[in-house]
């Protein structure tokens, strides 16, 4: 079967079918330390709208499952592809359809890297204010299918809050039109939240339509506190917040990640095993505001520092966006991402200590501390991440659970997480939100074995599409 859907797809799409071992053996992993044992069927590079809807008509006769992948940073294994499968690259779907000041709106294709369209938009004096620390490498399509948000969610929200309207090709190739232009619309059902965070399961993402915001005049100013613990720095954190100021960006790196992202950038070591906050305040009252934060953090304990010197504040922001890289420089690496109420952050760090206690390893832990975001890392020597690993993250997902938290604030379920959903929704909602998903996709072709494979004793994610079989 697999030759009859190769010579199929190679006679409508022509050498947009990539076959070769380099573009195939790159589909098979992302950024997760995962991959697939085998590699998939072929990697089609869509360059249209026509060419995605030309994909999913045939792999939905045939009965073929499809992964789609923008730039394969993803770190749930969402867009990791194995044997039998077709991966759908929007990656080439990278223009700027439309910019309008007035209406505050920009129309994309998914394939447009974040740090693409800051280009685009800054000299209009406009920005889009999702901004993961992966934006020089992320694509906006896989920001919308994963939910991703980084560092400035606390004051400007989260990507949901960022998107009037997506594009939708549905698996059976029809073309769905989400959302709307206007500020207001609450026609029907909300659509188009829905598919925010689906991890391609609903369908495939082939525009969107953006909500922009008006630069702000004013000097940024970026704020620096070191605490002698990660939980002073989160009890710190937690203070900023009660306190009613608004940072953009408030990151919390513990003393591990800290001193691996130094010696990543060749740094001077920092002098003891300190735990760092990086804030920046913005807007007009930049200034006051950051004063007003520095005034906590020192009641708070920390030793602090502030500087309105737009270069300096890079260079201190460039050590936080620097966290994976340093992580990936010392092993196999499973990043993760559970969130959990703000309040709540110092009682998860006591958490992570207690289970880096219980398993004998160390857990570098970096933190969007303005809105609960951890990012806890298990860095293994070889290639394999050991069932010991996998058990203390298991503790870790339970732990963040009990504390009023989420799985997931940005990554996504993927395969890695899969198994422990329904702990967190419960029976009858994850049978409800899997039903969803079948009205979308009846014969199961869009990412099987993804977010909703059924639970299963081994921890470990499956490398392929082994439990949902596309319906034939």
């Amino acid at each position: 079967m697999g030759d009859s859907v190769l010579d199929r797809l190679r006679a409508a799409l022509g050498e947009l079918v990539d076959t070769g071992s380099a573009a195939l053996d790159a589909a098979r992993a992302d950024r997760s330390g995962h991959s697939s044992p085998t590699p998939p069927l072929a990697v089609v590079h869509a360059t249209s709208t026509a060419d995605v809807q030309a994909v999913l008509r045939i792999a939905h006769d045939t009965g073929t499952p499809v992964v789609v992948r923008g730039a394969g940073t993803g770190l749930a294994g969402a867009a990791i592809a194995g044997a039998g499968e077709i991966v759908l690259s929007t990656l080439r779907m990278r223009r700027v359809l439309e910019v309008r000041p007035d209406d505050l709106l920009a129309v994309v294709e998914p394939g447009l890297l974040n740090g693409e369209l800051d280009a685009v938009l800054s000299p209009l004096g406009l920005w889009w204010p999702p901004d993961p620390a992966s934006r020089d490498i992320s694509t906006v399509g896989g920001n919308i299918a994963t939910g991703a948000g980084g560092l400035l969610c606390a004051k400007y929200g989260v990507v949901r809050d960022a998107v009037l309207a997506v594009d939708l090709v549905l698996a059976d190739g029809r073309l769905l039109h989400l959302g709307h232009r206007s500020v207001k619309g609450v026609t029907g059902l909300d659509l188009t939240s829905l598919v925010i965070g689906s991890e391609g399961r609903l369908g495939v993402i082939v525009g969107a339509t953006l909500k922009l915001r008006r630069l702000e005049p004013g000097a940024e100013c970026t704020i620096v506190a070191t605490f002698p613990a990660v939980r002073d720095a989160a009890r710190a954190s937690a203070a900023v917040t009660a306190s009613g100021a608004q940072p953009a960006i408030m990151e919390l790196m513990d003393a591990h990640s800290l001193a691996a992202v130094h010696a990543l950038l060749q740094l001077e070591p920092p002098a003891a095993e300190l735990a760092q906050l990086t804030i920046r305040t913005d807007g007009r009252s930049a200034a006051a505001e950051a004063d007003r934060i520095a005034t906590v953090l020192r009641e708070a304990g920390g030793a602090v520092t502030v500087t309105d010197d737009p270069a300096e504040g890079e260079e201190l922001l460039r050590i936080r966006r620097s966290m994976h890289a340093a992580m990936a420089s010392l092993g196999t690496t499973l990043i993760e991402d559970v969130s959990v109420p703000r309040s709540a952050l110092p009682a998860m760090f006591d958490e992570i200590a207690r289970i880096e206690r219980a398993y004998g390893i160390v857990i570098p832990t970096v933190a969007h501390a303005g809105d609960g975001n951890l990012h806890p890392n298990f860095i293994v020597p070889g290639p394999e991440i050991p069932d010991r690993v996998w058990q203390a993250a298991d503790d870790l997902f339970r732990a963040a659970l009990r504390l009023g938290g989420t799985l997931t604030g940005e990554h996504g379920i993927g395969i890695l997480k899969s198994r422990w959903l329904a702990d967190e929704l419960g029976e009858d909602q994850w049978e409800l939100q899997r039903e969803i998903v079948r009205v979308f996709d009846p014969r199961g072709i869009l990412a099987p074995g993804r977010v909703f494979a059924p639970q299963a004793a081994d921890p470990r994610p499956a490398a392929a599409h082994t439990s949902e079989e596309p319906h034939a």
